[in-house]
């Protein structure tokens, strides 16, 4: 057993040290540890669990959203199975901009690629479009990539910072759902963009523009809900037991001649009237609409259909437009009951739509 140690999560010369020691098996396992109250859950993670196996570098906690937090046990060799399997995908190592927190495992992955490929990451604040060209502007003249959550995408396009997003190999775009518009636009802009999907217990995206990086198995219990495998896989959850080669995930999925299309989670699915309907997909509808900047979608209480489909937009939209447009896409069904113009959804701090955040706004009206 080997120690674990709580790490201030922030980018720096001390993460990066821990981050090293860990790997070459020379130091503590690595726990994040955000500032503030945010940090508490990491440390009771810390106190419960003072020791990890030997072959454990990484301990990233799950938000426990819906429990207590978990902590994923990531190993080494999973880590660099990872890493190595994302620059073979995209054409080879290079320099990474750090635009996302580290204290998540998608800003921590850029900095583990950047160690891999014997860099360091240019950080930038990930609120700050002016920031990402400026620090674009410091990276070298060899391959360079980025990762990205949609809202952050979209509001580099929105700031004018598509010349920027030019100049990257590729644009990995993560932790949430990605619109297909925002995809479209992008890519049709000259950004090399690809869509990722994972999570912490994969050591982050383990699946690209739908396709499985090399040596990751994807496939669908009878349930069809994800399965995944491979080297990417954590050891487990501390204090479970180990996965194995196998980890069913909460998301719903469908495989097309090996191509996988993420449909939702199986937990934000809402039944309304007896018929079930993925928000992901009415959100995506939604935003089809060129008045639509982002959508929100979540099934609230209903005393007569058990659940009502309640949407929230960035953008000027009427509840009859947003009705007729989704009841063509995808059926009466899934057509909004209610909708709220916002500024701006409200998003968990890995970038994802906060969706209990959007049903508390909505109960509290």
């Amino acid at each position: 057993m080997r120690p674990l140690r709580p790490v201030p999560a922030r980018y720096g010369p001390g993460l990066v040290r821990a981050l090293t020691d860990a790997l070459a098996g020379t130091g503590p396992a690595v726990l994040p540890r955000p500032d503030g109250p945010a940090g508490d859950r990491p440390a009771a993670l810390a106190d419960r669990f003072p020791a990890v196996p030997d072959e454990v570098a990484l301990v990233v906690p799950t938000s426990g959203s819906t429990g207590e937090p978990k902590g994923v046990a990531l190993t080494a060799a999973a880590l660099a199975a990872s890493a190595a399997a994302t620059a073979e995908r995209l054409g080879g190592p290079g320099e990474w901009l750090l635009a996302l927190p580290v204290s998540h495992v998608a800003g921590l992955q850029v900095v583990l690629r950047s160690l891999r490929a014997g860099t360091l990451p240019v950080p930038v604040d990930p609120g700050s479009a002016a920031g990402f060209v400026a620090g674009t502007g410091r990276l070298g003249p060899g391959r360079r990539y980025t990762s990205l959550v949609p809202t952050q995408l979209r509001r580099l396009l929105d700031a004018g910072g598509t010349a920027a997003l030019r100049t990257y190999d590729a644009v990995l775009l993560g932790g949430a759902a990605a619109p297909a518009a925002l995809v479209e636009a992008a890519r049709a802009a000259g950004i090399r963009v690809v869509t990722t999907y994972g999570m912490s217990e994969t050591c982050g995206g383990c699946v690209y523009d739908g396709v499985p990086l090399p040596g990751v198995t994807v496939g669908l219990d009878a349930a069809g809900r994800i399965v995944l495998g491979g080297p990417t896989l954590a050891l487990g959850y501390l204090g479970g037991p180990p996965f194995g080669d196998r980890f069913v995930t909460a998301d719903l999925g469908r495989l097309d001649g090996g191509r996988l299309t993420v449909l939702g989670r199986a937990d934000d699915v809402i039944v309304t009237g007896g018929e079930k309907v993925d928000p992901v997909a009415v959100e995506a509808a939604l935003t089809e609409l060129p008045a639509v900047r982002e959508a929100g979608v979540v099934g609230v209480a209903d005393p007569e259909w058990g659940q009502r489909v309640v949407a929230a937009v960035v953008g000027t939209l009427t509840l009859a437009e947003a009705r007729a447009h989704v009841a063509a896409r995808l059926g009466p069904a899934a057509a909004p009951r209610e909708l709220t113009l916002l500024p701006a959804l409200p998003l968990l701090p890995s970038g994802k739509l906060d969706r209990a955040a959007l049903r508390a706004g909505r109960a509290a009206r």
